[in-house]
């Protein structure tokens, strides 16, 4: 559906994990071909008795006909089905809508509101919890920090730069408390950008 000058976006493939991240990029190439209301809402068909009527409203406010939404919704049903792994495909295979192909596995792995709290629960003492290992390299460590940020946020849970900054610094070993020391006392960590830390303790790493 995409014209020219537009941007390619490549389907990712739901496997059964990380929900949240397949369904934020999902919905965002969902809505690069115009598509997400129609996934998101739905629609209703059209009542017999009504369509005379329906047709003349559509043709004087140049709204799209039942046609050419049923056209949309096939498009959005055949990316989401493109977009789940074959060991998932058969639990929306018999799903006619995109709507119905989009809800089904967000009931399925996204869980309610009680459930997402429980993982974030469980993110929040992971995230308290976490050290950087003596045998592990700041760049792993960096990842697996950043790791559950990212999934702390796809919960809705966003920490501020201060937060993330202090957590940075006080999760090291011994050996970076020479720059740590620097940093706290040169630096105002209220403003302190999380990039300028992040090279600040990878030069000092190289040394």
């Amino acid at each position: 559906m995409a014209g020219s000058g537009t941007t390619e976006f490549h389907t990712p493939v739901f496997n059964g994990e990380n929900y949240e991240f397949w369904s934020i990029r999902m919905k965002t190439i969902l809505k690069s071909h115009g598509l997400w209301d129609l996934v998101e809402n739905g629609f209703g068909a059209s009542d017999p008795k009504k369509e005379k009527k329906e047709i003349e409203e559509t043709k004087a406010a140049k709204k799209p006909t039942l046609t050419e939404v049923l056209m949309k919704d096939a498009c959005a049903l055949g990316l989401i089905q493109s977009a789940v792994s074959d060991q998932l495909f058969p639990r929306i295979v018999n799903e006619e809508t995109s709507k119905g192909a989009w809800d089904t596995p967000k009931l399925e792995f996204r869980g309610d509101k009680q459930v997402r709290n429980v993982k974030l629960q469980g993110l929040r003492r992971e995230f308290e919890y976490t050290r950087m290992k003596d045998s592990e390299s700041l760049s792993v460590y960096l990842a697996r920090l950043f790791d559950i940020l990212n999934q702390m946020k796809s919960y809705g849970e966003e920490l501020s730069k201060e937060r993330v900054v202090q957590k940075l610094l006080f999760s090291l070993p011994k050996s970076y408390d020479p720059i740590c020391f620097v940093i706290e006392h040169s630096k105002d960590l209220e403003t302190l950008e999380i990039q300028e830390v992040v090279a600040s303790l990878k030069s000092f790493e190289l040394r």
